[in-house]
C-alpha cells in the first residue's frame, strides 16, 4: 500500500504563548522568529520562551520552525551560526531560511526549509534548492494550482504554500523598494510597506489620473475553498501568514482551518494522514470575516489574470458591513442595522473622498449610535464593524481545548497479577504503556468506580476515550488505581518523547545543475562570503551582490519590484486588450517623494516597479 502523506497545518506565533495557542486551536506545526535573523524585526524571542513552546508542541507530536530568514551580512556569521547551536540543543523542528550562507556552515544536523523569500517559482529552482539539501520548500504565493503540481512532479521534497493572510505585491524575497527609499530591507525583517502607500497615477502624458489610492496595496488571501484542491497539487503544508498578528486572529483562523482540512482528511483517510496528534475541542465558533482583513481573495489559484485583486481604498481592515446612515447630527447616528452593534464597538466608513474613516461607539440607544465626536455622514452610508468587543471579550478567554484519546485496557495476567495498558492509536502514531499490579478478588463489579478514577487525566494532554475493562470482580483500591494511571501516563509520556520523529539535516545531492544558466544577480540576495561560496561551488559564473551590499546610488533608475499582480489590468486596460488605449504608457505612480514608473512584460504576465532618480 502506498504510503499516506502527511498534511500539515502551519500557524504563525508572534511570541510562545501565541504559538501555543495555535496548537491548542489545532495546528500541526508552529513557526516563530527566533531573538534576530527572522525577517519579522518586531516579532523576536528568546531561547526560553521556544523552549517552552517546544515542550508544549512536542506533546502533540507537533513542530516547532523558527525563521533565520533574513540575509546575513559577514560580520554576523558568526552570531547566526551559535543561535542555531543554541536552536538544536532545545529541540527546535526546522529552521526557515533564505540565505545559503547556511549551506555552508559547519552546523548541527537541524532541518532546513527553503523560505518564501527564496523565491520559488518554477521547477528549475525547487530542484536546485531540494538537491542543495532543504527538506520542505516554501512556494511563491502567486503560483496557480498547474504550476505547484508541475514542482510536484519534478521533485519529492514536501511543498508548504500560504493559504491565508497578507500579501506581498511583490514576489517574495524579491523586493528592495523600502530599502531602496528608507534604507528599510524587507529581506532585513524590515519592511516599511511601500505597497501600502496612496499614490497618484500619472499617464505618459502627464495627466494624473488615480489621485490617492493604495494603487499597490493588495486584498488579504484566502484559500478554504482551494485546500483539497491544492493536497491534490502536491501541498503538504499549509501556511498562515502573520507573525504580528495577535492571539484572537490566530485562535480564529487556525480553528477555520483545521476544522476545514479535517473534513477533507475523514473523506480522504487512505490517502492523507495528519501530520501531529490530538483533537481540538472549541468553545466558541470561529468566524474568518470577524479577522483582520483587507477583502479576500484566492489570488492566483486558477485564473493567470485575475482582477479585484487590490484594495485601493484603504489598507486597513475593512470589516464586515453591520448598518446603514439613516440620520446623522452631531455625534448621533441613527442607523438601520442588520446585525446588533454593541458599546464600545469600532467601525469604519468611506467618506466622500473615499477614504475610510472609523470611530468608536461610545454608547447604543435603540437604533442610534452616541459617539464622543460629532462626525459628518451622509444618509445612506455604510457602516463596516473592524472591531467587536463580544468577539474580542470571547476570544479573551478560554476558546479551546487539545486533548490525545487514550485507550486503557485493564486485563488479569495470572492469578494475582493485573496489567494497565495505556495506548494512542491515530492515524499517524501508536504507542503503549504497561504497568503491572498484584490482585485481590472482590464482591461486585468494579468497572464504573475504575472508570471514574481512570477519566481522571485532567492535568495531562491525555482524555480517556475507550475502557477495556477485563477484571470482573477483581479488587483494585481508588488509591491503588490512581497510582497505576500516573504511573502508566508518565511510561506513555516517555514512551512518546524517546520516539519523537525528529527531521535531520538532508544530505547535498551531486545532481545539480547550475542555477540560472550560472549568472546570479541581485535578485538571489547574496549578503556574504558563505552564501557567494555557496554559489560558486555549485556552478554560478557570475555573482552579483545583493542590493543591501552593493546599493545604486539615487541617480540611477532600479527596478525594486517584479509583480503578477498587473496595476493596468486591475484598472482594465490591460495591453493585451484594446481597453489599453483609456491608459497611455509610461505610467507612473508617486508617493510624497517617490517616483516609480511602471514597466509590462506582457509575454510573461508580469509588471515591474522601477524607482526614478531623485
Amino acid at each position: 500500500m502506498e504510503k499516506r502523506r502527511k498534511i500539515e497545518l502551519l500557524a504563525p506565533a508572534k511570541t510562545a504563548d501565541i504559538g501555543i495557542q495555535a496548537i491548542i486551536h489545532g495546528a500541526d506545526a508552529v513557526y516563530i522568529g527566533a531573538s534576530h535573523h527572522g525577517a519579522r524585526a518586531a516579532a523576536g524571542n528568546s531561547i526560553e520562551d521556544i523552549s517552552r513552546l517546544v515542550r508544549f508542541a512536542h506533546a502533540f507530536r507537533a513542530r516547532v520552525y523558527v525563521t533565520v530568514n533574513t540575509i546575513i551580512y559577514d560580520n554576523e556569521l558568526d552570531d547566526v551560526k551559535s543561535l542555531i547551536q543554541q536552536l538544536y540543543r532545545i529541540g527546535v523542528d526546522a529552521l526557515i531560511v533564505q540565505d545559503m550562507a547556511l549551506l555552508e556552515m559547519d552546523l548541527p544536523p537541524i532541518a532546513l526549509h527553503a523560505s518564501t523569500q527564496c523565491d520559488i517559482q518554477d521547477a528549475e529552482k525547487a530542484r536546485f534548492l531540494s538537491a542543495a539539501g532543504f527538506s520542505q520548500l516554501v512556494l511563491a504565493r502567486e503560483l496557480s494550482l498547474n504550476e505547484i503540481a508541475a514542482i510536484h512532479k519534478a521533485i519529492n521534497t514536501p511543498l508548504e504554500a500560504f493559504v491565508h493572510g497578507a500579501l506581498c505585491v511583490s514576489y517574495s524575497g524579491d523586493c528592495q523598494a523600502g530599502f531602496m527609499a528608507m534604507r528599510r530591507s524587507a529581506n532585513r525583517g524590515e519592511c516599511p510597506q511601500i505597497c501600502r502607500l496612496a499614490y497618484d497615477l500619472y499617464d505618459g502624458l502627464g495627466n494624473k489620473v488615480v489621485s490617492q489610492k493604495h494603487l499597490l496595496s493588495l486584498k488579504d488571501m484566502n484559500r478554504l475553498d482551494y485546500l483539497e484542491e491544492m493536497i491534490e497539487a502536491g501541498v503538504s503544508s499549509f501556511k498562515i501568514e502573520g507573525r504580528l498578528k495577535d492571539e484572537a486572529y490566530v485562535k480564529t483562523v487556525v480553528a477555520v482551518y483545521r476544522q476545514a482540512l479535517d473534513n477533507i482528511l475523514k473523506e480522504n483517510g487512505d490517502k492523507y494522514v495528519r501530520s501531529s496528534l490530538g483533537i481540538s475541542e472549541y468553545f466558541f465558533k470561529p468566524n474568518i470575516k470577524n479577522t483582520f482583513n483587507r477583502g479576500f481573495t484566492p489570488y492566483f489559484m486558477k485564473d493567470l489574470r485575475p482582477i479585484d485583486l487590490s484594495s485601493m481604498d484603504t489598507p486597513k481592515s475593512i470589516g464586515i458591513p453591520v448598518a446603514k446612515v439613516l440620520k446623522c447630527v452631531g455625534n448621533s447616528i441613527k442607523v438601520s442595522a442588520k446585525e446588533t452593534i454593541n458599546n464600545g464597538d469600532g467601525l469604519g466608513y468611506f467618506g466622500d473622498n473615499g477614504v475610510f474613516s472609523g470611530f468608536r461607539v461610545n454608547r447604543v440607544e435603540r437604533d442610534t449610535l452616541i459617539l464622543r465626536k460629532p462626525v459628518e455622514l451622509r444618509s445612506g452610508t455604510v457602516l463596516y464593524r473592524n472591531r467587536s468587543v463580544r468577539a474580542d471579550a470571547e476570544l479573551s478567554k478560554e476558546t479551546a481545548l487539545r486533548y490525545i484519546p487514550v485507550h486503557v485496557t485493564l486485563r488479569r495476567i495470572s492469578e494475582d497479577r493485573l496489567s494497565m495498558d495505556v495506548c494512542i492509536i491515530s492515524d499517524n502514531t501508536t504507542a503503549c504503556a504497561t504497568i503491572e499490579y498484584a490482585a485481590e478478588t472482590a464482591k461486585t463489579s468494579q468497572y464504573e468506580a475504575r472508570k471514574r478514577v481512570l477519566s481522571k487525566l485532567g492535568d495531562t494532554v491525555y482524555r480517556l476515550e475507550e475502557l477495556d475493562d477485563r477484571l470482573g470482580n477483581i479488587f483494585v483500591p481508588a488509591s491503588v488505581l490512581t497510582n497505576l494511571r500516573r504511573s502508566a501516563i508518565a511510561a506513555l509520556d516517555y514512551a512518546l518523547a524517546a520516539s519523537y520523529p525528529y527531521e535531520y539535516r538532508k544530505c547535498q545531492s551531486n545532481d545539480f545543475v547550475p542555477l540560472h544558466s550560472g549568472i546570479i544577480t541581485r535578485h538571489d540576495n547574496v549578503a556574504n562570503r558563505l552564501a557567494e561560496q555557496f554559489y560558486l561551488s555549485h556552478g554560478a559564473t557570475s555573482i552579483a551582490c545583493a542590493i543591501e551590499v552593493d546599493t545604486p546610488s539615487q541617480s540611477e533608475e532600479v527596478q525594486v519590484m517584479t509583480t503578477r499582480y498587473c496595476l493596468r489590468r486591475e484598472l482594465g486596460a490591460c495591453m493585451r486588450t484594446p481597453a489599453a488605449t483609456k491608459l497611455v504608457s509610461p505610467l507612473t505612480i508617486r508617493s510624497a517623494n517617490i517616483t516609480y514608473r511602471l514597466d509590462f512584460d506582457c509575454k510573461n504576465c508580469r509588471m515591474k516597479v522601477i524607482q526614478l532618480p531623485r
